[in-house]
């Protein structure tokens, strides 16, 4: 995977020294510990640091902060308020409510912000200026490409697709009616409802010689990447969620769908309607079979099948089982 300039692909509304900040958001001062002159110009995960950022705790970790890099921690845990692992952090009760606000009063984001005026029509498409596209690149009719899009050599894409937040790698064969780089379903069950979906300002990144198929959905991580690995070929109507990361050579058939946060390893093998819950490891060489519900992590060299998904020789005896005890 690669790194990636976030502000290519969601202007900054605003930078704000952290005074101002607390002032704003009714901070309370005996519970922050920021210098006045810090300004917030990014966001980090868990995962990758940068500098001038915020960082969400929802919980005590013993992450640590590079000393080097100027991060602004808001926790719901006054543990870590407590911890001199953070030299900057905020402790705040209400964290989820608190941290959407952060994230919307800093970044613009495409939920948010019309784009229209950054759009030059080429070939009954749109295309936004900021993006990168090579000249050996394809790009059908009635196709919609967004701001911050790169988009590799002797990439095609075909008909009525969008794309946006996205790097899209060489020799790509996006089909039909696909949507890349579209919004994450993360919410939190305490702020249910359509107008509390959590913002997501990451991207894709699609690798080199990746075929994706027609109506397929790939939506963009919360702060990083969702990644789709090289030599991978996607089917028809396959929804991959936020966050997702699926390993090289990877092979998944139509109206399958990977929720968030999934990590994938190299060679899966995903026969059609195969559903992952979200936040588990899938391992290297894994064969999902048709119609499999994988709701546990899954070693490598694994072969699954079944609702929830177990190994495949094992499902095989209960369905003999429930065979001969009558169960069609």
């Amino acid at each position: 995977m690669i790194s990636f300039d976030r502000s290519i692909f969601y202007p900054i509304k605003q930078s704000i020294k952290t005074h101002d900040l607390i002032k704003k958001f009714n901070f309370d001062i005996k519970n922050t510990r920021v210098p006045d002159d810090f300004i917030l110009k990014d966001i980090s995960s868990l995962e990758k640091q940068n500098n001038n950022s915020l960082l969400f705790l929802e919980k005590k970790l013993s992450i640590k902060i590079d000393k080097n890099t100027n991060i602004l921690v808001i926790t719901n845990n006054i543990d870590n308020f407590k911890s001199d692992n953070f030299k900057n952090i905020i402790y705040v009760k209400n964290f989820k409510d608190i941290s959407n606000k952060l994230i919307n009063f800093l970044f613009y984001h495409e939920d948010e912000y019309d784009f229209k005026d950054e759009f030059k029509l080429k070939n009954n498409s749109l295309i936004s200026k900021y993006a990168e596209i090579d000249k050996s690149a394809k790009i059908g009719n009635n196709t919609i490409i967004g701001r911050g899009c790169i988009i590799g050599r002797n990439t095609i894409i075909k008909n009525n697709t969008v794309i946006k937040n996205s790097i899209i790698g060489n020799n790509v064969n996006i089909g039909d009616n696909t949507t890349i780089g579209s919004t994450g379903f993360g919410f939190d069950l305490n702020l249910m409802g359509a107008n509390n979906l959590t913002p997501h300002l990451g991207i894709v990144h699609i690798d080199d010689n990746v075929r994706l198929g027609s109506n397929c959905t790939v939506d963009r991580a919360k702060f990083d990447i969702t990644y789709i690995g090289k030599n991978s070929m996607i089917d028809n109507l396959v929804h991959i969620g936020h966050n997702v990361i699926l390993g090289d050579n990877a092979c998944i058939a139509a109206q399958s769908g990977i929720s968030g946060s999934v990590l994938i390893g190299k060679n899966l093998i995903s026969g059609g309607q195969s559903g992952y819950a979200g936040h588990i490891n899938i391992g290297d060489n894994v064969i999902v079979a048709a119609k499999s519900g994988v709701t546990k992590n899954v070693s490598d060299n694994s072969r699954v099948a079944g609702f929830p998904a177990i190994d495949i020789k094992e499902w095989k005896k209960q369905i003999i089982i429930q065979k001969k005890n009558g169960h069609k």
